[in-house]
Formats: structure tokens, sequence, C-alpha cells
């Protein structure tokens, strides 16, 4: 990937990402993993509650690393 493409591609914020993560206290999971882009996990997360709030849990620590690879263009 050139820098001219990764200077054009959005950036993520990771307090933004915290409080669409909160959406999953008002059964709206998923919509952090939406805004990162990650669509198929996004629905997974939507589906199932993520995960019964376990996947939630797990987004609470893992989001700032999974917001540095949306930002680098990595993705899971």
């Amino acid at each position: 990937m050139s820098s001219e493409s990764t200077a054009l591609a959005p950036r993520r914020d990771v307090a933004l990402s915290y409080v669409l993560w909160f959406g999953g206290f008002l059964g709206l999971c998923g919509l952090h993993r939406f805004y990162m882009g990650r669509w198929v996990s996004g629905l997974l997360w939507m589906c199932t509650l993520g995960f019964c709030g376990i996947g939630q849990l797990v987004d609470l620590f893992a989001l700032p690393r999974m917001i540095e690879d949306s930002n680098r263009g990595a993705g899971w």
C-alpha cells in the first residue's frame, strides 16, 4: 500500500469506538466492529448479542489494538 492511499484512508477514533461499544448495553452489539469495517464480525456480534456479552467484554480490552490495526490497514 502506498503512502498516498494510507494518507487518504479514514482514521478511526478510539473514543468513538468505545461509545459505539457501549451501545452493546442498549442491545446494539457490534456497532464498533461495523465502524472499523469488520462487517462479518459485526453481523455476528449483532446476531449473538456480542457472544452473550463475552465478546463485548473481550472487545473492551482489545479495542485500542483493533483501532490501531484498522488505521494501519491491517484487519483481523
